[in-house]
């Protein structure tokens, strides 16, 4: 009995706030893992009802133990599976007898064992869909559930103090999550939520999330992963927390991990695994972290509830070097760190000392701990400017003076609405504790406090950013069925891209000395031949492009020799003859394609273009479909993007019509999911009347053939 898509919502909801919990294999021994979770929820105060289940047992730590699910009294909501791998699958038919529908599976021996571990876990997870019962694990240290007291977990996290706090964790890594997790609790932040998926045969990251951050005790989401097949998922619930307004912070390992493959396009070539995953969630507004530390550093910033307006950061230090260390990384973050206002200066100058420094970074030197008001008059007046969004106070040591900084720590905090951090390096612990107390955000290291600000603007901006997205425009139909997958004629291929509203040089085919000629006659000016074959797409790599032919014998003689090479260098390849095409202006060159991902479905790259494309691999990517601001972001993360604007007596371009085409592209994209595999369109050249692009590879592999021989 397969659960329809409500029935497995109302599980999965009941799985994480059971009003009731069996636990299969229970053991007397509450050290072992199978004793854990008995031990956890009776001394943490669960206030639902505890079934052991053992045929060993009559009684487990006087609860009523017994000997199948079959006897049990009740159905309950949750099942905590902890029996060996062989026993698993009839555990779970038993459970669906009893009626109940949600199990988190301790059990190892599956799929991380090995191929024949990964047929035992695609068999259980089969055989649990059949059931209607669904799955956390195999192979998982369980979960948390702070606010309701469950403790479905043998995690060692759960040993200490686990108080219920506004983040959501979900972890595909047991031992690393734990890891996380305690340091969350040394920090004073609080998880609502501990989930660990292991192998995730049945519910995986994206959707246990999606149920957590419905909760409204939840302000911001993390997670780790290690890997992701469903990438819709990911997109789904990152759009979902921008809409409830909850950040989703990820650390995701595997970045150096090029997966290459090869590719019939540079698109295909350039969109390696963790280059679209950080463009994609990028996109859609999830912050990544680079470790655990700084994932950490982010959550105490977005735990705070102030709101950055704009990306204005405000510095103020007893230490220039400190401000000057700030405000570089602070530049390399997006950030800017602008001057003050005039009405700034005038405060800042009536508290300062002759050698303090009133710019922004606000140099108030140690002076402060005799004058306490000159470090909250200063940093007050600071965070007043209408330039400055984020504030940032870096101090040192200070272990005599910890009961005043924290007293005007205190004060600016009721003094400002911005949000502001606390850079205390080499602070007391008692600092530390008590300022967090207070909600007052801290960090040990002035960078760190930078990429913590940087990670709330961008936040912000994103939500902003959703708010203003334009609607979808309409797309057009698919083109005709072709016949056949595989590389497309240039000719029908430009065709169908110029109907979609993509901007094309107009090209033709010649199979013929004759035909070269009278397509150059047409053209009315120089023309580029290029060879048109299906079985070689890097035309430059077998001298198969002329340029600027423009009298009959050179147009000849150039089809005579395209011929010639191409059947020297590919001695198999299917020629079909010359493409001719008028030769295109435009002094800017840029790539443009599409790949359908394996994991994201249809991505647009743009980058710097021509034949060095994937050797500079100055390219972005994004999700398709986009609209046009978004495109306009993608130019500006470019490394070439000074370019766009005109340098050395070349003229600027309007970025406004290769926007235009982007976003024309990624919305042609994605209705062209189930048929496009690849497309290049490169060079794209920009000049005077915009974009146009001179030669395209399009790649089609029909997916829904595919689907239908599969059913």
């Amino acid at each position: 009995m397969t659960l329809s898509t409500s029935d497995r919502a109302d599980a999965v909801h009941r799985m994480l706030h059971p009003r009731s919990i069996a636990v299969i294999g229970a053991s007397a021994d509450l050290g072992k893992i199978n004793g854990r979770p008995l031990k956890h929820l009776m001394e943490k105060g669960y206030a639902g009802r505890i079934l052991p289940v053992n045929p060993k047992y009559r009684e487990i730590a006087g609860m009523a133990c017994y000997p199948t699910i079959d006897s049990l009294p009740e159905a309950a909501d949750l099942a905590v599976v902890a029996v060996p791998a062989s026993e698993v699958i009839a555990c779970i038919e038993a459970l669906a007898r009893r009626g109940i529908r949600a199990a988190v599976i301790f059990s190892s021996g599956f799929g991380e064992m090995g191929v024949e571990g990964r047929v035992q876990e695609d068999a259980l997870a089969q055989r649990a869909r059949d059931c209607g019962v669904v799955l956390c694990g195999p192979n998982c240290l369980g979960f948390i559930n702070a606010f309701d007291k469950v403790y479905a977990t043998f995690s060692q996290y759960a040993d200490g103090e686990t108080g219920a706090g506004p983040i959501g964790f979900v972890t595909q890594s047991g031992a690393f999550g734990t890891a996380i997790a305690a340091l969350v609790r040394q920090r004073g932040l609080g998880l609502g939520y501990f989930i660990n998926t292991g192998n995730e045969a049945d519910l995986a990251f994206s959707e246990l999330m999606g149920r957590v951050v419905e909760d409204p005790r939840i302000r911001v989401a993390a997670g780790y992963l290690e890997g992701l097949d469903d990438g819709a998922a990911l997109v789904r619930l990152a759009r979902r927390c921008q809409v409830l307004g909850k950040p989703l912070v990820i650390t995701k390992v595997g970045r150096m991990a090029a997966g290459a493959r090869a590719a019939a396009s540079h698109t295909g070539a350039l969109a390696v695994e963790d280059a679209v995953f950080d463009a994609v969630i990028r996109q859609y507004g999830v912050l990544r972290a680079r470790n655990e530390e700084q994932m950490l550093d982010m959550l105490e910033a977005l735990s705070q509830p102030r709101v950055a307006e704009g990306n204005g950061l405000g510095i103020a230090t007893q230490s220039g070097g400190a401000g000057v260390m700030m405000a570089d990384r602070a530049e390399e973050m997006g950030l800017t760190v602008p001057e003050l206002g005039a009405a700034a200066r005038a405060r800042l100058a009536e508290v300062m000392p002759a050698f303090g420094a009133a710019g922004n970074p606000v140099d108030v030197t140690g002076q402060f701990v005799a004058r306490p008001e000159l470090l909250s008059e200063s940093v007050v007046a600071l965070m007043d400017d209408p330039k400055v969004h984020v504030g940032i106070v870096w101090l040192q040591l200070m272990t005599a003076h910890v009961d005043t900084l924290v007293r005007i720590f205190g004060e600016i905090q009721a003094r400002t609405t911005k949000p502001f951090f606390v850079c205390w390096v080499a602070a007391p612990a008692e600092a530390l504790t008590r300022l967090r107390a207070m909600g007052i955000v801290v960090y040990t290291a002035g960078e760190r406090a930078v990429e913590a600000a940087a990670a709330l603007v961008r936040h912000h901006a994103s939500r902003r950013r959703l708010a203003a997205s334009a609607p979808a425009t309409e797309v057009r139909a698919l083109p005709p069925p072709t016949g056949h997958d595989g590389v497309q004629a240039t000719v029908q291929a430009a065709a169908w891209l110029s109907e979609a509203g993509i901007p094309m040089a107009p090209v033709a085919l010649a199979r013929s000395e004759d035909d070269a000629v009278r397509l150059w006659q047409a053209a009315g000016g120089a023309v580029a031949l290029k060879i048109e074959s299906p079985d070689i797409t890097h035309k430059t790599e077998v001298g198969g492009v002329l340029l600027r032919r423009d009298d009959e014998e050179a147009v000849r003689e150039g089809f005579r020799t395209l011929m010639q090479r191409a059947a020297a260098a590919e001695p198999r390849a299917r020629l079909e003859g010359v493409v001719v095409q008028r030769m295109a202006e435009g002094h800017v060159e840029l790539v443009m394609g599409v790949q359908r991902d394996p994991v994201f479905g249809m991505v647009v790259m743009v980058g710097s273009g021509g034949v060095l494309v994937e050797v500079l691999k100055d390219v972005v990517f994004r999700h398709a479909p986009f609209d046009h601001d978004e495109a306009l972001a993608m130019l500006d993360e470019l490394r070439m993007s000074a370019l766009l604007d005109g340098v050395r007596g070349q003229p600027g371009v309007d970025r406004h019509t290769i926007a235009a085409m982007l976003e024309r592209l990624s919305r042609w994209a994605a209705h062209m999911a189930p048929v496009l595999a690849e497309l290049d369109l490169n060079p794209v050249l920009v000049g005077a009347r915009g974009p146009v692009a001179v030669d395209c590879v399009m790649l089609l592999e029909d997916q829904r053939s595919k689907e239908s021989a599969a059913g």
